[in-house]
């Protein structure tokens, strides 16, 4: 730039006025002034970034002296992506090519700091890529590199060469102080393109994907994706299990059966797999059917008309109605009746009805989940449930563990309930460690319900803000759970309230005994294994399968021994595929 300006001074011829370091300074600050921008305006105009670079490589020979220029982008494992140069009017003489030396790219970057070389043919850098003189004979080339930065970050490596004198440096200083505020403006103009590119590119790759899941970015250590959703608590395998189940099944229309013990979630389960599905943002409705008779329960899915019944003073819209576009959730779908069950079966297969009292058949599109703790396959062959009707509903059957088979969960669920019951109370309660090992040893046939009925009773009757095991009912005698689901015989009179006021023992069937046989048995001791609340440190399996040889594998005598009807051992047996052995 010295160079160009000094010609352009000896031109005007010599003047009186201003000393002519001080003309060469004006001038200087005035093209340095100008070609910021101008080229601030071309970093500005919306082309792509290679254009973007090649016009302002160009534009430079305006406002600096060059023989060459060259820009070279790169990209994250440094290597070259866009490569842009341009040619003065001076002629190809001797020297480097035209593109930077890979070392000398090596080492701006390395260093950070501009680089300038008087004559690249006596420096080690430019020696693979020198270019022998056509003449014969050698000219001094002069290079100056700056790299391209945007926030401490190296982006590349903006350079020139130019004729010089091959002796000093410092007619370079102002040029290298413009090229430095070009390669700022240049790396910030990089960064926002790669930063506009991956923006458009994740909206390329939301549009080509309809739904986009919450834990697709998250993966545990064995690759095996967990699904975090609100109002499910643990971290067990078999928990783990279903909520895969879960993500996988949401994502389609299909219908799903919810199936296990009484307490195990299945409402929460059922508004995962809406949440989680393409109707996440439309209407989740629930309806318990066995709480409803036969004409109510028809009135509630399908609506009714203005004067259908007594009662009936204007028109209603049913739960198929209000889920329309969203997702239907059937609880206790096993208690309804077999006439209703011919009626439901209809919307299910074409997906039409007519509200009760009307005559307008109505389309509804609704996302069916059902739940139950029933055994429909006998059901079925009893003939209370219809064959077509089962399959209609048990497309994908989802099988909710018991709290038994989640081992470790019962702790964070008892202090997410602590924790609830604090909130609502306005508590400061905590659990002692021997009391949540207390708990972790319970049966729990009631499940997650019968663990929150346990908490909410021990914090209500503590006596200070940490929670013993002296402060749980089976320690003070009053475990009513352990009469409920052991089946205390009460068939000599008094009841389990009469029983509990015993406060050393209470009457429980000692297994294997004759029937009506009572035992005086220290079952409230938790450390007692005849406990009835306390299971062994079996899986439910082997519980099952020790009943069932003790009571020589008849079904009705293992549910005696359980405290389960026959009913449930046989789902049980079914669930864990084990053969019932005949004598």
């Amino acid at each position: 730039m010295a160079h160009v300006l000094r010609n352009r001074v000896d031109e005007v011829g010599p003047r009186n006025i201003l000393p002519e370091p001080r003309i060469n300074s004006i001038h200087e600050a005035d093209i340095s002034l100008r070609g910021i921008y101008e080229i601030s305006k071309i970093l500005t105009a919306p082309t792509r970034l290679e254009i973007t670079i090649a016009n302002v490589v160009n534009t430079l020979s305006s406002f600096v002296q060059m023989r060459h220029g060259t820009i070279v982008v790169l990209d994250a494992k440094m290597e070259p992506e866009i490569t842009a140069t341009a040619d003065s009017s001076y002629p190809l003489q001797s020297g480097i090519g035209r593109v930077i030396p890979q070392a000398a790219i090596d080492q701006i970057v390395a260093t950070g700091a501009p680089l300038v070389i008087p004559d690249v043919s006596k420096s080690d850098l430019f020696q693979a890529d020198l270019q022998p003189s056509s003449s014969g004979g050698t000219v001094p080339i002069t290079f100056i590199g700056i790299p391209v930065k945007a926030e401490h970050e190296i982006l590349g490596a903006l350079s020139i060469d130019r004729v010089g004198d091959g002796v000093t440096s410092s007619p370079c200083d102002e040029d290298v102080r413009f090229l430095t505020m070009v390669a700022d403006l240049v790396g910030r103009t990089i960064r926002l393109h790669r930063i506009l590119s991956m923006d458009r590119q994740r909206f390329i790759e939301e549009q080509r994907r309809p739904e986009k899941w919450p834990d697709e970015k998250s993966t545990d250590p064995a690759g095996h994706r967990h699904v975090k959703i609100d109002g499910i608590i643990g971290e067990s395998p078999a928990l783990k299990q279903v909520l895969e189940t879960v993500k996988v099944v949401a994502r389609t229309n299909s219908t799903v059966l919810l199936r296990g013990e009484s307490g195990t979630g299945k409402e929460f389960f059922a508004q995962a797999i809406h949440k989680l599905s393409p109707r996440g943002k439309k209407a989740f409705v629930k309806l318990n059917c066995a709480a409803l008779s036969e004409s109510v329960l028809e009135s509630e899915l399908f609506g009714h008309e203005k004067g259908a019944f007594t009662g009936a003073i204007s028109q209603r819209a049913g739960r198929f109605e209000l889920a329309n576009g969203g997702t239907l959730l059937l609880d206790e779908i096993g208690e309804i009746s077999p006439a209703f069950q011919a009626k439901l079966l209809r919307v299910l297969q074409e997906g039409e009805l007519e509200r009760v009292g009307g005559t307008r058949t109505l389309q509804v599109d609704v996302r069916l989940i059902c739940a139950t703790n029933k055994d429909l396959e006998t059901a079925v062959v009893k003939g209370e449930f219809r064959a077509d009707l089962y399959y209609r509903i048990n497309v994908v059957p989802i099988i909710l563990p018991p709290l038994r088979e989640r081992a470790g969960d019962i702790p964070r669920l008892a202090n997410a309930f602590l924790d609830r019951f604090n909130k609502e109370n306005h508590r400061e309660l905590a659990f002692a460690p021997s009391a949540l090992d207390l708990i972790s040893q319970c049966y729990f046939p009631g499940n997650v319900r019968e663990l929150e009925n346990c908490v909410q009773r021990t914090a209500t009757l503590a006596r200070s803000k940490t929670i013993t095991p002296s402060d749980f009912a089976c320690k003070n005698s009053q475990c009513l759970s352990s009469l409920l689901w052991k089946g205390a015989d009460r068939s000599h009179g008094g009841n389990a309230i009469d029983e509990l006021s015993q406060p050393d023992t209470m009457p429980v069937r000692r297994i294997g005994a004759p029937e009506g046989e009572i035992s005086p048995l220290t079952a409230v001791d938790p450390n007692n294994p005849a406990c009835p609340a306390i299971g062994p440190h079996l899986t439910e399996r082997d519980r099952l399968t020790d009943a069932m040889e003790k009571a020589g594998w008849v079904q009705a005598k293992a549910a005696r021994i359980l405290g389960l009807t026959p009913r449930q051992i046989g789902y049980a047996l079914r669930r864990h595929g084990i053969e019932v052995k005949k004598f």
